[in-house]
C-alpha cells in the first residue's frame, strides 16, 4: 500500500507538502494539490488510520455495548445512533457482552486504552463495580439506563425509559378489564433490569389491592426460548392458573406464547398477555402482541447527541433524560366476550 513517501517520490516535492494537500490543512498550490490527489489515486494511497491515532489521539469510533446481539430490539438504538454519528464521520463498533460483567469490564478497558472516543453502554445490571469503573474514567460515556451513585459524583451521562413504570401500566391495563390472576416472566431479580421491571408488576397488584403469588411468577433470561420454557413451568405448575401474563420483553413473550400453543390455551380467548419493547413483529404475530414501546430509536438517538457533545469539548454539567414508555395495546391483551371457556 503506497504511503506519503511514496507520493513525494513520484512527484518529486516533500512528504509534508503531500500531508498538507491531503489533509486540507496547511498551504498548498491549487495546482500542486491536485497533482498529489490524482497520484494518491493512482498509487491506491489509503490514510495510515493507527499513525493518525497517534498524533491526533482520535480515533473517530464509537463503542456501542449491548448485552445480546441477537436482540432486535437493539437494532433501531442503532439506526438512531448513527443518525446522530454519520454527519461527524464517527464509525460506530457494536461490541456484545453477552450480558457478562468481565465483558463489560473489558469493554471498559478498551475504551481507557483509547480504542474509542466515548461508549454508549447497554447493561441488564450496572452495578458498583462495573459503574465505578466508568467513574474511573476519563473518556465521554453514555448509558441506556439509570443509575446514580450512593455518593453522587458521577461522571457518566444517561437516558432511561422507566420500564417498571411500563409493567405497571401493562398490570393496569389487565386489571381495567376485571382480570384479578395476573402472572409474571422476567428476568433475573438478581440484575438491576430484573429487579426494575418486577418491581412495576408488584407496584401494580398492590396498586389493584391484588396478592402477590409465586406461582405466577418466572425467571427467565430475556430470550425466546427462556420465555417457551418460563411458559411451560408456569402453565404446568400454577393451580388454578392466572388468566394474565406480563413478560418483561417481546422476545419472552414470543416464547411464552409457542407455550400456548403447545399446552392448547389460546391467546387472547383463554389467557392474555403482554410483551415489552414494541418490536416490529409483534404487530405481526397470530395474535398481534401488546408490548409497551420503549422508543429504542430516540434513545438511541439522544444518548448518541449527548455524546458528541462530550466528545466534542462540551463541559456542560452531567445531564440525564428521562423518556417515557407508551403501552401499546393490540389484540393479545384484549378479553374477549366468553374469556376464560376453555374448548373442549
Amino acid at each position: 500500500m503506497a504511503t506519503i513517501y511514496d507520493i513525494a517520490e513520484k512527484l518529486g516535492v516533500s512528504p509534508s507538502t503531500v500531508s498538507r494537500a491531503l489533509s486540507g490543512r496547511g498551504y498548498c498550490k491549487e495546482e500542486t494539490r491536485k497533482r498529489i490527489i490524482q497520484a494518491a489515486e493512482e498509487l491506491d494511497y489509503a490514510p495510515d488510520q493507527s499513525a493518525k491515532m497517534l498524533k491526533t489521539r482520535v480515533s473517530n469510533k464509537v463503542l456501542f455495548t449491548v448485552p445480546d446481539m441477537c436482540n432486535p430490539f437493539y437494532f433501531d438504538m442503532i439506526q438512531g445512533i448513527n443518525d446522530v454519528l454519520d454527519p461527524y464521520g464517527y464509525l460506530l463498533i457494536l461490541m456484545d457482552t453477552k450480558n457478562r460483567l468481565e465483558e463489560e469490564k473489558r469493554a471498559i478497558q478498551l475504551l481507557r486504552e483509547k480504542y474509542a472516543d466515548g461508549m454508549i453502554m447497554v447493561s441488564f445490571d450496572f452495578c458498583e463495580e462495573n459503574i465505578g469503573l466508568l467513574n474511573r474514567l476519563h473518556a465521554p460515556v453514555v448509558l441506556t439506563n439509570q443509575y446514580v451513585s450512593p455518593a453522587g459524583k458521577d461522571r457518566f451521562h444517561y437516558v432511561w425509559v422507566d420500564t417498571q413504570l411500563g409493567i405497571k401500566d401493562v398490570v393496569r391495563h389487565f386489571t381495567s378489564q376485571g382480570i384479578r390472576r395476573i402472572g409474571y416472566v422476567g428476568g433475573r431479580l438478581q440484575e438491576q433490569t430484573g429487579r426494575e421491571r418486577y418491581e412495576g408488576y408488584r407496584e401494580g397488584l398492590q396498586e389493584a389491592g391484588l396478592p402477590l403469588c409465586a406461582d405466577w411468577i418466572r425467571e427467565s433470561d430475556y430470550t425466546e426460548q427462556g420465555g417457551y420454557l418460563a411458559g411451560l413451568s408456569l402453565l404446568n405448575g400454577s393451580h388454578p392458573p392466572p388468566e394474565a401474563v406480563a413478560c418483561a420483553n417481546d422476545l419472552m413473550a414470543y416464547g411464552f406464547l409457542r407455550a400456548c400453543e403447545e399446552k392448547r390455551i389460546r391467546v387472547p380467548e383463554d389467557l392474555l398477555l403482554a410483551g415489552m419493547d414494541n418490536l416490529s413483529l409483534s404487530a405481526r404475530t397470530s395474535p398481534k402482541l401488546t408490548s409497551v414501546s420503549l422508543r429504542a430509536e430516540e434513545i438511541g438517538r439522544t444518548a448518541a447527541q449527548m455524546l458528541v457533545h462530550r466528545m466534542n469539548g462540551d463541559n456542560r454539567p452531567i445531564e440525564n433524560e428521562h423518556l417515557r414508555p407508551k403501552l401499546v395495546v393490540r389484540e393479545s391483551s384484549v378479553k374477549p366476550a366468553g374469556f376464560g371457556k376453555r374448548e373442549t
